[in-house]
């Protein structure tokens, strides 16, 4: 199943396509966490300015700052500033965080979130660097 742009911009601000039948309940979670929107969004618009990243994932800039940050400490992303704007890059080879999930890799879990344009933006980028 391939999204469309409209379609994948909507899922990560956690916007349904799909009525459930269980109205307001059923859009009041998502499967990924805030870091992951984020890092999808990233993918997805390296040169976002934090102001896009929160209002189109539904969350503050102070929390889009605070998700940045941690992901940028935790190594999975990197900053590079560019005149006035940051430019995002993400280390696809990156393990993801938590013990369940550790024998996966950033890029991994972006497969089945981004499109395939930005993932192989990602490898490139991740295969130039080294």
């Amino acid at each position: 199943m391939d999204l469309t742009e409209k379609q994948r911009t909507a899922a990560l601000a956690g916007e349904s396509q799909l009525d459930s039948g269980a109205g307001e309940a059923a859009a009041s979670w998502t499967f990924l966490s805030n870091h992951a929107h984020v890092l999808a969004y990233l993918a997805e618009h390296p040169d976002a300015r934090l102001r896009d990243v929160a209002s189109d994932i539904g969350i503050t800039e102070r929390s889009a700052m605070r998700l940045i940050t941690q992901l940028d400490q935790a190594g999975i992303l990197k900053r590079s500033r560019q005149g006035r704007r940051n430019r995002y890059f993400i280390e696809v080879n990156a393990p993801l965080m938590h013990p369940l999930e550790a024998h996966c890799t950033v890029g991994q879990l972006l497969e089945f979130v981004i499109s395939q344009e930005s993932l192989q933006r990602l490898h490139q980028q991740s295969a130039a660097s080294k």
